[in-house]
């Protein structure tokens, strides 16, 4: 499984214990990014998301660019303001909004 395998290689915390099996990952240090490890429609995925100061304009200039939406902003009270899409060769990229960005 992907959780394990990310887990053990770089050493992450990965919390899946909620109602999407979602691997939420915590790296532990101020250095890497944040993300997730997911069983999707294609398959197991792995996302990276990108802090942004705003994730619509971010989601906007990715279509424009030749990305797809995959999931439009999305606001999870407390937590973050978050969205997806699908890089020029499928590869989904999340962008997000931290709280503490205000």
């Amino acid at each position: 499984m992907l959780l394990q395998y990310y887990a053990g290689l770089f050493g992450w915390q990965i919390d899946a214990n909620n109602p999407m099996e979602y691997g939420m990952v915590d790296t532990h240090t101020d250095k890497g990014i944040y993300g997730g490890i997911a069983h999707s429609d294609r398959g197991p995925s792995v996302v990276f998301y990108v802090d942004v100061d705003d994730p619509q304009t971010y989601l906007d200039k990715a279509v424009k660019m030749g990305g797809k939406l995959v999931m439009p902003v999305t606001v999870i009270p407390n937590m973050v303001t978050m969205a997806q899409f699908a890089d020029p060769e499928g590869n989904v990229i999340g962008i997000i909004k931290s709280e503490a960005q205000g």
